[in-house]
């Protein structure tokens, strides 16, 4: 790891580089401007408060809140976390869906000096307790309707505070009481709870004064976030991203929205947030780039229920869309999707999984737009590369890197192989995170010896610089954007005693992309839906296995590691 340094790390690209020409072409600045060392997102955010003011900045279930509103309920948040005695660089976790409460809170602990914990809130309680100890989380706000998971976590870390927030707490005194009403009592969203020591989110907001607000030294060197990603291998481990990597991440996602509509976006544009933020893909582009540029961020807290988001994209006509396949295939295929007015959309844009033609295709042609694939990762804030804006139709490809960033293709010796030719696709840029917590020698394998990051994916470059991704190195399973780690499904499904052991692989659904199945050698009389029904309690939806398949033995290398590749070809997938 001799080139990772302290941030900002911005790579020297080699003049022959092929995708340079196509910045050109495409009119794409080739590097970004990063600003001072000695200045940190809380300049981003002011400068945005300022600038914007009374313009709407989030949009949920009808009720909104103003660049204003957000600028003082995020001091006042960060005043009470001071209030506390928490200290500058102490974890706090979020564990909500896409509410008014999510921005106030993410920008009040950035603003104080704190590193935020995106956690997601379908989380189990087991994989609750991994991420809490994990870490070292001293604050946690969560929404309600998961108090239940904290309560039953059986390791909760370093918290010491727990402030609950209700659905309805931002939605104004009228419309907020019914909501968390109907949450409660109708809909019977919330499990009962007791959590004695806890904190209401309309409590915290009101505690301090936000005159009291202390700003904190920070530089672009100090973490801002920890997101959790099962990184290239294995367990959730959190990867850690400065306030340099994030600026620099905004400023590339910016340089590239630019070079298409530098003329035509304006902070009137409505960005679609139907992606969770706990996710980095959506937290960046929908939340850090959204609120750069102005935009007006339409909250999402339930993309599930198509319907409900159909309408709210017929109330407010999004000019960007992010999404995953999962997503653009849903709507895609419902009737009503395509009535909509698209006059206002400028850019869907597709991430977190690979597209698939089939759903491009479809899309394209109802809204008459192609989608604009871009790749990235949890280690690197996320965005590494993006097809460019002005693309006639979808590539199929991941596009080129983004400006300032340098992405070589190596085989298993580390050298570089020749364009045309499969290679793992490494990545080095100010957006790359400065390590894993904890994981001191994770965060050194993560790494070439030039420093260039690891993502575990193979790919071919083509002469013009565009990347398609053609394998995965590792076994891991993505499903509906999200990270699946075969050895976290079979480290819980090992928990019930008729499973004498098991191994999962990603086989296909037209739905998520991906779905797990686990092969199972068992003891007794287990059956499938047995295990079906102990998965849901173990792992959170989108990694609990959907397909069990009974075997007599695993197929095993000479030293006893279970052979996915083997388990693949069962399948018939390789």
């Amino acid at each position: 790891m001799s080139d990772m340094t302290a941030f900002p790390t911005m790579p020297t690209i080699p003049s022959d580089r092929p995708w340079l020409d196509a910045y050109e072409r495409y009119g794409i600045d080739a590097t970004i401007d990063m600003p001072d060392d000695e200045t940190s997102l809380l300049e981003v955010f002011e400068r945005n408060f300022r600038r914007y003011g009374q313009k709407t900045a989030y949009l949920c279930m009808g009720a909104s809140i103003t660049f204003k509103q957000l600028d003082l309920y995020s001091r006042q948040i960060a005043s009470y976390l001071q209030s506390l005695g928490l200290d500058k660089g102490d974890k706090v976790g979020v564990m909500m869906p896409n509410i008014l409460q999510y921005p106030i809170v993410m920008l009040g602990i950035i603003r104080a000096g704190m590193v935020l914990v995106n956690v997601n809130p379908l989380y189990t309680s087991r994989e609750l307790s991994h991420q809490l100890h994990d870490s070292g989380a001293k604050a946690l706000f969560i929404v309600e309707n998961f108090a239940k998971t904290y309560q039953d976590a059986e390791d909760k870390g370093q918290v010491e505070h727990v402030i609950v927030c209700k659905i309805g707490d931002m939605l104004g005194s009228v419309k907020g009481r019914v909501v968390n009403l109907v949450a409660r009592h109708i809909k019977k969203m919330i499990p009962a709870y007791n959590l004695p020591n806890s904190t209401s989110f309309k409590q915290a907001l009101g505690a301090v004064s936000a005159s009291k607000y202390k700003r904190p030294d920070l530089s672009l060197d100090d973490v801002a976030l920890l997101q959790y990603t099962g990184g290239t291998t294995g367990v959730a481990k959190g990867a850690m991203l400065s306030h340099g990597n994030l600026v620099a991440n905004m400023l590339q996602i910016s340089v590239l929205i630019n070079s298409a509509f530098e003329d035509d976006i304006n902070s009137d544009d409505v960005i679609l947030t139907a992606l969770p933020l706990y996710h980095v893909f959506s937290f960046m582009v929908c939340g850090m780039y959204g609120m750069y540029q102005g935009f007006t961020g339409l909250l999402i807290p339930n993309p599930r229920d198509l319907d409900g988001l159909i309408k709210e994209m017929d109330k407010y006509k999004p000019s960007f869309i992010p999404a995953v396949n999962t997503l653009f295939n849903g709507l895609v295929h419902k009737d009503s999707f395509a009535k909509l007015d698209f006059s206002n959309l400028k850019a869907a844009i597709g991430g977190g999984m690979s597209v698939l033609p089939s759903v491009a295709k479809e899309w394209h042609k109802i809204t008459g737009l192609p989608i604009v694939e871009g790749y990235g990762l949890s280690e690197t804030s996320p965005v590494v590369a993006f097809n460019p804006m002005t693309i006639a139709e979808f590539t199929g490809k991941i596009g080129i890197p983004a400006s300032s960033t340098d992405i070589v293709l190596i085989d298993e010796e580390e050298n570089e192989v020749a364009i045309g030719e499969r290679g793992e696709i490494c990545v080095k840029g100010p957006q790359v995170m400065i390590g894993y917590q904890n994981r001191p020698d994770e965060t050194a394998n993560t790494f070439t010896k030039t420093g260039y990051l690891k993502t575990g994916d193979i790919g071919i470059m083509d002469e013009k610089g565009f990347i398609k991704i053609v394998d995965r190195k590792k076994d891991m399973i993505i499903v509906s954007g999200f990270n699946v780690y075969p050895n976290e499904i079979e480290e819980a499904m090992s928990e019930h005693s008729g499973i004498v052991e098991c191994g999962a692989i990603g086989i296909p659904s037209d739905e998520r992309g991906e779905d797990p199945k686990l092969f199972v050698v068992k003891k007794g009389d287990v059956t499938e839906e047995e295990l079906l029904d102990f998965g849901k309690k173990q792992l959170t939806g989108y990694k609990r296995p959907r397909h069990i398949q009974f075997v007599d033995e695993l197929p095993k290398s000479n030293v006893g590691k279970i052979l996915r590749k083997e388990l693949r070809k069962m399948e018939g997938l390789e």
